[in-house]
């Protein structure tokens, strides 16, 4: 007879009572998962970890919240190892680019449905990234394969406009935050993303991000 397999056990850090509360209800409904403890302050998640040391940090950042590069800071320094999932209201935000630097698995936008919160839990466990609403295979070999499509295309061809709109794009600005500072309809900042992704060999915004940082695109810029 074969057992069940074990549970995943979680620690959600950080948000309001409400969210966090109404989070670890949302994951007590499936019975593959597990919370082992819940805490309001994502200080407090580097010692939550080392008590409990669970499969996967769920770290719910608040709009004001400290910023999850911080505690994965802390917790690389400690030598805790977990798996952190960070919940936020933006997937292209600075903040998010360096939490995938210092070994975030996992970004979901904090308004995604449950059915995307368990699939991104699923797919980090069994060790793969997750951005947004699907999942990657890695951020290192993404890298790789933009790298080798940069070295088919020595110079990009981005124009000194599509060069602004990709510095936008690193800052985390919406289309329409980008369309007000550059004085363009949101149409046409699409259309200049879509020529950015195409030149590069991107194929979303975290990816294009993490591109553009990894071979320092804008510096001097």
């Amino acid at each position: 007879m074969t057992s069940e397999p074990n549970p995943v056990r979680l620690v959600i850090a950080g948000e309001p009572p409400i969210f966090r509360e109404g989070l670890r209800r949302l994951l007590e409904a499936e019975s593959k998962l597990l919370t082992v403890s819940a805490i309001g302050g994502e200080s407090a998640a580097v010692t939550l970890v080392g008590a409990h040391t669970p499969d996967i940090l769920l770290l719910a950042l608040s709009r004001f919240g400290r910023p999850a590069v911080e505690t994965l800071r802390e917790l690389a320094a400690s030598g805790t190892s977990v798996r952190t999932i960070v919940l936020t209201d933006s997937v292209d935000s600075p903040d998010i680019l360096g939490a995938l630097e210092l070994g975030a698995r996992g970004v979901v936008p904090r308004d995604s449905a449950p059915d995307v919160l368990f699939k991104s839990i699923q797919s980090v466990t069994a060790g793969h990234y997750w951005i947004g609403r699907e999942q990657i295979s890695g951020v290192r070999p993404s890298l790789r394969k933009l790298d080798a499509a940069r070295r088919q295309s020595k110079a990009f061809g981005l124009t000194r406009r599509e060069i602004d709109i990709l510095r936008a794009v690193v800052a985390g600005c919406t289309n329409k935050e980008i369309a007000e500072r550059s004085a363009i309809t949101e149409n046409t900042v699409k259309s200049h993303l879509t020529h950015i992704f195409n030149k590069s060999g991107a194929s979303n915004r975290v990816e294009l991000a993490l591109f553009a940082t990894h071979h320092r695109l804008l510096d001097g810029i």
